[in-house]
């Protein structure tokens, strides 16, 4: 079994979908199940409302999924587990304040050193635990040998107990923190494979520890995805805009296009456009890079190109506010000059807005529009532009602008001919 789990404090990123996607993808391959689990850990972080914006976005690009839970639901298990870790000793109480822990960093990193929990409160009696009146945090007792796994991209990870701090798991509110829940929904779940950010692979190793700490042998599996990095080569943060998929969708790259290049992302394929479900008869997530990729836009403009030429003329009409296959039709032919369904639609709504005369030649437009509005019906444009010509008189230049005004709202565009056997049954609309 594999999870996704977004927190519902933050839009959904780039490298979150590429996530859900991989979790996705190696469900699918595997015929395993996956959980989204939605950490509402954080209920001060928590924003109302954005736990199902993220669904709805899953579900907006195809990831689907057998199990949903909220990590709320197992605060009460969370307790039990920190309750038992302190019954075998393999936890403490701890009644350092945050004022005291911060004058210890300060003092250390004075000196130029790493700061790293003393043990204080690590060796004090039960008397002396029970006549405390102070809040209290629970810490883990450092690992007494090296923690350890094979991870599927990164290779063998460990750390070693030195390197691993008397961390906590439940704060002073008697919440668990990150690593403790995580540790303990995975456990409960039965997640046997873990696919992450490399953010989050030394969180993994006292993920482990707790596990261990509890008596919890299942094998589990990981695989932990490079960054994305920007055009400057560093990681994505939220100011960029790109690390956004509510931006790239606004901007109008498709879901489809958006997906083929987070596959392709740092990835050997065999071809370089297509579809979630072609990939799933290749993908490896063995194949992965270990090094961060660059996004570059520019080429998410040529792949989302391709997907637009490669959708069903309805789809595409539909998609930017259309319901009509010629109209689908004609948004591929602005492919030429544009690469996004946000740009077509601007094309599109440009040829059905409402038209004022063109300015450099009034007066054959203002003729050619009361002839376009009377003419018959039809088929070819060569008939329709011969009958034009014969009833206003006008030739090159002064007629060839307006008409091409006329039929698409813009001085560019692509050829008469294959423009107007989309809009022919539209004109009196167009024309107005």
């Amino acid at each position: 079994m594999v999870r996704f789990a977004p927190t519902p404090s933050v839009d959904l990123s780039l490298e979150s979908l590429r996530i859900a996607l991989f979790n996705y993808m190696y469900a699918i391959q595997t015929k395993d199940s996956m959980v989204v689990r939605i950490e509402d850990r954080d209920k001060k972080q928590n924003i109302e409302g954005k736990d199902q914006d993220i669904l709805d976005m899953l579900s907006l690009f195809g990831i689907s999924y057998t199990q949903l839970y909220y990590q709320s639901q197992n605060f009460k298990y969370h307790l039990q587990f920190a309750s038992t870790l302190l019954d075998t000793k393999k936890a403490f109480i701890c009644f350092c304040s945050e004022k005291e822990l911060e004058a210890k960093r300060e003092k250390a990193e004075a000196e130029g050193k790493a700061y790293c929990y003393d043990g204080a409160c690590e060796h004090l009696s039960s008397e002396e635990v029970l006549n405390n009146p102070k809040p209290f945090v629970i810490r883990m007792k450092k690992p007494e040998a090296a923690i350890s796994f094979t991870d599927t991209i990164q290779g063998k990870i460990s750390l070693e107990p030195d390197a691993v701090d008397a961390f906590v798991i439940m704060q002073a509110d008697k919440y668990p923190t990150y690593n403790f829940a995580c540790a303990c929904d995975d456990m409960l779940q039965g997640i046997s494979y873990i696919i992450r950010s490399e953010d989050h692979l030394f969180d993994a190793l006292r993920q482990e520890f707790v596990r261990k700490s509890l008596g919890y042998n299942q094998e589990i599996q990981y695989a932990h995805v490079p960054s994305i990095l920007n055009d400057k080569g560093q990681k994505m943060s939220a100011s960029d805009d790109i690390s956004s998929v509510q931006w790239l969708l606004d901007q109008g790259f498709m879901p489809e296009a958006i997906l083929n290049y987070l596959i392709l992302l740092g990835n050997p394929t065999p071809y370089e456009i297509f579809t979630v479900q072609e990939a799933l008869t290749w993908f490896d997530l063995k194949a992965i890079s270990k090094s961060p990729a660059c996004f570059d836009i520019n080429k998410l403009h040529l792949i989302n190109r391709e997907h637009i030429k490669r959708i069903p003329d309805m789809e595409l009409s539909k998609r930017i506010g259309y319901a009509c296959d010629n109209i689908g039709k004609l948004a591929k032919l602005f492919t030429e000059e544009v690469s996004t369904t946000r740009e077509i639609k601007q094309k599109i709504d440009a040829i059905f807005a409402k038209k004022s005369f063109y300015a450099a030649f009034e007066k054959e437009s203002k003729l050619l529009q009361e002839l376009i509005l009377q003419a018959p019906y039809f088929e070819k444009f060569d008939e329709f532009q011969t009958y034009l010509i014969e009833k206003s008189g006008i030739e090159g230049e002064p007629f060839v602008k307006p008409l091409r005004f006329w039929l698409s709202g813009t001085e560019h565009c692509p050829e008469l001919a294959l423009l107007y056997p989309l809009i022919k049954t539209y004109l009196k609309e167009i024309v107005r």
